[in-house]
């Protein structure tokens, strides 16, 4: 059985470094939800030159668009979306340092080179899992873009959110390296 890291946010340079590919973690603390509406609002945004809803250093993009909540409940179910929506515009957010992202599928190279060039993790989360995983979510508050509905930016925070580190800030990516471990099986 591989060891849990029990990671606390902000997720500092520090904290980037010593996590690799295949790592399982639990995260903790404050981070933030966007889907590819709100990340083309972010990029815009800073094209005409105004800030971000939120400082994006050290922070965590979760790439989730949560039904809403039923009574009694922070969020409604919060499964990760397919992450390649946001290729076009996470080089940019992980330059203005964002450290991290979680969502499911694929990056594009050009994402995984930022990430190289920049120092940040891309972590997967359960496709499927969005009633569990909600339950990690201890609070919730739209901070931006509410005419987006679930799709809004939201700062959420989470505890022992379940999430394994895909591609690692060297660009160890586990997509590739357990397909080779698997061929290597037989």
């Amino acid at each position: 059985m591989t060891d849990i890291i029990y990671l606390e946010t902000p997720l500092t340079q520090d904290k980037v470094a010593t996590l690799k590919a295949g790592d399982n973690v639990l995260l903790s603390g404050i981070i933030y939800t966007g889907r590819d509406a709100a990340h083309k609002k972010m990029v815009e945004a800073l094209g005409r030159g105004e800030t971000l809803p939120f400082d994006v250093k050290d922070q965590i993009i979760y790439f989730v668009g949560p039904t809403p909540a039923k009574e009694g409940q922070v969020i409604g179910s919060a499964g990760p979306t397919t992450s390649g929506r946001m290729d076009a515009y996470s080089p940019t957010l992980i330059g203005k340092g964002l450290t991290g992202m979680i969502g499911k599928g694929l990056r594009s190279a050009e994402v995984i080179q930022a990430m190289q060039e920049y120092g940040a993790v891309y972590f997967g989360a359960i496709g499927g899992a969005g009633a569990l995983i909600a339950k990690r979510i201890v609070a919730s508050e739209v901070i931006a873009y509410p005419e987006l509905g679930t799709e809004a930016v939201r700062r959420i925070e989470v505890k022992d959110f379940p999430a394994i580190v895909i591609i690692d800030s060297q660009g160890n990516n586990l997509y590739e390296t357990g397909k080779a471990k698997y061929r290597q099986s037989f």
